[in-house]
């Protein structure tokens, strides 16, 4: 199964890294083969918040949802997602958003998949640390669009 990790030293605060990785409806606005997002339900679990959401992920003729769980927690600035449904037989991921001595924050990222169809895993394999890149870098443009080069928020 594919793995990707890797962390990334960011002029914006560890706060605006987390809930912009945390508004996971705007996901389509911006992330790479997001056609859509929905969140089915939202509780709290003691420290944490626990959304149920989909994710309709679409390439050429790909086309796929799938629900997951995303645990988001608040305190420590984590943010850990678990597959439920859909095409995959596994995926997990982790974010986690550190404050920087200089005021921008570094932001770790972790996700471990496997497909359940042998040939989109073999397809995936051959593309995944590219697609991973893409996704990451994604996030950076989001943040440099919402709260500019240094942080400033700009909403």
């Amino acid at each position: 199964m594919p793995t990707h990790s890797e962390t990334r030293h960011l002029p914006y605060s560890a706060a605006q890294m987390y809930d912009l990785v945390a508004d996971v409806e705007r996901y389509p606005e911006f992330l790479p083969w997001t056609a859509a997002a929905r969140i089915r339900s939202r509780r709290t679990e003691g420290e944490a918040e626990v959304l149920l959401a989909d994710l309709v992920i679409s390439f050429k003729v790909f086309r796929e949802r799938f629900g997951s769980q995303v645990t988001l927690w608040p305190a420590t600035r984590r943010i850990d997602t678990e597959y439920l449904d859909g095409p995959f037989e596994k995926m997990v991921s982790t974010w986690a958003f550190e404050p920087a001595e200089d005021g921008g924050c570094n932001v770790s990222f972790f996700v471990d998949f496997a497909f359940r169809n042998k040939l989109l895993q073999t397809t995936a394999t051959i593309f995944f640390n590219e697609a991973m890149q893409r996704v990451v870098r994604a996030f950076e443009r989001r943040a440099a669009a919402l709260y500019g080069q240094g942080g400033e928020t700009l909403r």
